[in-house]
């Protein structure tokens, strides 16, 4: 494994006082234990959404989880096991045992999307299969729905499950004439690499139910050779659709009766494991790949202890209930604190199944089979970077974690975090260990922690960047055409006008202070989007135009008398910004490529160019303004400051340019 920023070896005597870590050591008595097998069976069940606090094992007096906590008593909760803001990051985390960022998955991904994980990234069930593993794949998988995209691509045998989150299709039935007219193409049910079903909203009350069945039968299957059972959930994301058997059972409500159907289906697996004397010889890892989305109300998860929830680097959004079961290698009822995370499963999968992690490239997790043995009190990996879309947030080694941005908690009603926060911001540290809500900042007692994490910041800086990208980022696979996975001989054709990429759009009626609703705005989605205006300022401060708000959009504005350009994709916004704007009349252009690449060129000469995370991966959801932003700021203005001046010529074409 190449060496990385998050586990480079510091020189411990020197920084003993900071990370409070133990050399790693083996317990008395551990050289006496049998062996382990040399393939042993490999399990990862995936939830989706739930919170540190939703099962029993983790303090859940809610809901009923019988069978985690018989999995805890018999193996060791992990509680402090790190994941990712929100989904698509954390499943590249554990497929390919890097940053998000590393691997160019650091957002949510969309249906039709023309971006998806690199089929060339060295997988985990591709790994697994190089050492004789049958590999299967059953539920959500959300990082690329292109059949360029889809899993076996990536080393699984066969997939059956939903592409990306179950919010993310449209619920009406099969259409008698096979054309789907709706505002989102329809949710498919795939086998390997074609659609063999579509799942209106009723049909998702089964699919937990189905998971299961196809997860038991591949076990079942499979009994006689080492394989990987990949199960991640579409449970318990909303919309919720607990199976018949479970609806009005908890205590709960319908968020309380899903998550106890996941606890029955992760009984079923453990007893099928049992049942056919598999349990010695099989490693089962279940956890979460974000936290309890808590804007949901009801309908969402608790993070117990933590603060925030999904979307947020604080604690409650990226800390998952986490246990690890292997009956007679793992200790029953233990627990350990130690700092793991999802970037850790590929490589102590693959040391278990007797393979090594690829040596031609960057790996930034670390094996720790060590510490789910109990033959090391922690992990090997001294550094945690806590990612929020392309930008580091915070820094964790040992009980210190250091926030070097300000952080979103993921609540309703949560106001945006505007330019004037981030430049007034100072980092805040906590002790995790004393502090586990980090309600309390203790900086200015620990100025030397401080400085240290904050060296660890600009080493990342140098590898994949704080806030832009690095020259360690890889990059993701692309197609040119994106289409909609659907069934054979169905059509899909959205509700919403100017499907096709539009001719260059002519709004020279418009002023400072017209709108176009959402509904007849430029369809951006998935598109280059090119902007041309003249304008005239007579103040150094004010919109130009906005289409989008808080998670996704794009805006031209000046600040402080300079021009620039806004792209916002997953709420993670990139902007570029002119070294030198002329006073008076000027004309702008702002373009971003296909190939994600920003400009923007005043007079007709460049001012200034970068690079966004990528195209805009859904039609923003709010009104295209001029002159003004008629909601959440989708920049970095703040309070969104109206134009003063004169705006004339506007056109966007997303074709390229205008």
């Amino acid at each position: 494994m190449n060496s990385t920023f998050c586990h480079a070896r510091w020189n411990l005597a020197a920084l003993a006082w900071l990370i409070c870590i133990t050399a790693v050591g083996r317990i008395a008595g551990a050289a006496s234990e049998p062996p382990l097998p040399s393939k042993p069976n490999l399990v990862l069940i995936l939830m989706d959404d739930m919170g540190y606090g939703d099962i029993g094992p983790f303090g859940s007096k809610l809901n009923r989880t019988p069978a985690l906590d018989r999995m805890a008593s018999e193996g060791m909760r992990l509680t402090s096991f790190l994941a990712c803001p929100v989904c698509t990051p954390s499943r590249a985390q554990f497929m390919t045992g890097c940053y998000a960022k590393r691997v160019s998955m650091p957002g949510v991904i969309f249906p039709s999307c023309p971006t998806g994980l690199d089929p060339t990234e060295q997988t985990l069930p591709k790994l697994l299969k190089q050492q004789g593993y049958a590999t299967l794949a059953i539920g959500k998988w959300h990082l690329g729905d292109q059949k360029e995209f889809l899993l076996t691509q990536y080393g699984f045998d066969h997939y059956f499950g939903l592409p990306y989150s179950n919010d993310m299709g449209g619920g009406e039935e099969l259409p008698r004439d096979g054309v789907f007219r709706s505002k989102k193409p329809p949710l498919p049910l795939v086998r390997d690499l074609e659609v063999i079903e579509v799942v209106p909203s009723a049909a998702q009350d089964k699919l937990t139910e189905r998971y299961t069945e196809e997860a038991v039968k591949f076990i079942r299957e499979n009994k006689d050779r080492p394989f990987f059972l990949y199960l991640p959930h579409t449970a318990v994301h909303v919309p919720l659709h607990p199976g018949d058997k479970f609806k009005s059972k908890s205590a709960n409500g319908t968020y309380g009766d899903w998550v106890e159907e996941a606890d029955w289906s992760v009984g079923q697996v453990l007893d099928v494991l049992r049942e056919l004397k598999l349990d010695s010889k099989t490693l089962v890892l279940f956890t979460s790949d974000n936290g309890p989305w808590l804007t949901q109300g009801k309908h969402g998860g608790t993070a117990g202890p933590l603060h925030g929830g999904k979307g947020s680097t604080w604690e409650g959004g990226v800390r998952e209930p986490t246990i690890a079961w292997w009956p007679g290698k793992i200790a029953p009822g233990s627990s350990s604190g130690a700092m793991t995370a999802n970037l850790d499963v590929l490589p102590t999968f693959v040391k278990l199944a007797g393979g090594s992690v690829p040596a031609d490239r960057k790996i930034d997790g670390v094996d720790i089979w060590p510490v789910l043995s109990g033959q090391a009190k922690e992990s090997s990996r001294q550094a945690h970077c806590y990612f929020n879309g392309n930008r580091l947030e915070a820094v964790r080694s040992g009980p210190w974690k250091l926030a070097i941005h300000p952080q979103h908690e993921g609540k309703p009603g949560e106001k945006p975090i505007t330019a004037a926060m981030v430049k007034a911001y100072k980092p805040q540290l906590f002790n995790l260990v004393e502090d586990l809500g980090e309600n309390k900042d203790v900086a200015a007692e620990h100025p030397d922690v401080v400085a240290q994490l904050q060296k660890l910041a600009a080493e990342m800086d140098a590898d994949l960047g704080v806030n832009t990208l690095g020259p360690g980022v890889r990059k993701p696979g692309r197609v040119e055409n994106p289409v909609p996975l659907l069934p054979a001989g169905i059509r899909y054709a959205p509700d919403t006008p100017a499907t096709q990429p539009s001719e260059p759009m002519d709004l020279d009626k418009m002023k400072v202070g017209d709108v176009l609703e959402k509904g007849r705005a430029p369809q951006v989605a998935n598109r280059p989007v090119s902007i041309s205006v003249d304008v005239e300022s007579k103040n150094p401060n004010g919109v130009i135009v906005a289409h989008g708000g808080l998670a996704t959009g794009y805006a031209l504005y000046l600040r402080d008398g300079k021009l620039v350009f806004t792209v916002k994709v997953d709420r993670v916004p990139v902007a570029i910004t002119a070294s030198q704007t002329p006073a008076g009349q000027f004309n702008a252009e702002a373009r971003l490529a296909a190939d994600c690449s920003m400009t923007l060129l005043i007079n007709g000469q460049k001012v200034a160019e970068g690079k966004a995370n990528s195209l805009l991966s859904v039609q923003p959801a709010e009104n295209f303004c001029v002159g003004f932003d008629d909601k959440q700021p989708v920049g970095d203005y703040g309070e969104p400051q109206r134009f003063s001046g004169t705006i004339e010529k506007l056109k966007v074409s997303t074709k390229g340019k205008p």
